[in-house]
Formats: C-alpha cells, structure tokens, sequence
C-alpha cells in the first residue's frame, strides 16, 4: 500500500485546526502538531500511488491554512 509523510506549514495559531480537518480526511492515517521547521505531521496512505498522489494534491494541499507542505513518500523493499 503506497504511503507518504507530509511535512505541513500552517498559519499562526491554526495548527489545531489543522490537525483536525486532516484527521476527518480519510486517507489520512495520523496527524500531530510537532516543534521545529514543520508544524505538523501527516501519515497518507492509498491503494494506489496515483490516489495517493491526489488525496495529498486535492484534499491535504488544499486544506485552509496550509502554507506549504513537503511530501516523503515511503519506498517499500
């Protein structure tokens, strides 16, 4: 099952409102708020790289107050 990290920047202070649109998004497999370069920390997964590619583009890109994001996608052995 394909899978991705995101790296999410939000507006000041909508960090938890953040949190909680992705957690009802439901591709997105877990979410924190955490300290440093990002504010905050997605898991995605899909049945397909493309569905994964358009949960992350459509639904997570898009959320309101999101700045920018960073998208590590999981390499499987």
């Amino acid at each position: 099952m394909p899978m991705a990290f995101v790296l999410i920047n939000a507006e000041i202070g909508s960090e938890d409102a953040v949190v909680k649109e992705l957690k009802a998004v439901s591709n997105v497999k877990e979410a924190y708020m955490v300290y440093g370069v990002y504010d905050i920390v997605a898991k995605v997964a899909a049945d397909s790289m493309d569905k994964l590619k358009e949960i992350i583009t459509w639904k997570v890109r898009r959320l309101n107050k999101v700045k920018s994001t960073l998208t590590m996608i999981v390499i499987e052995n």
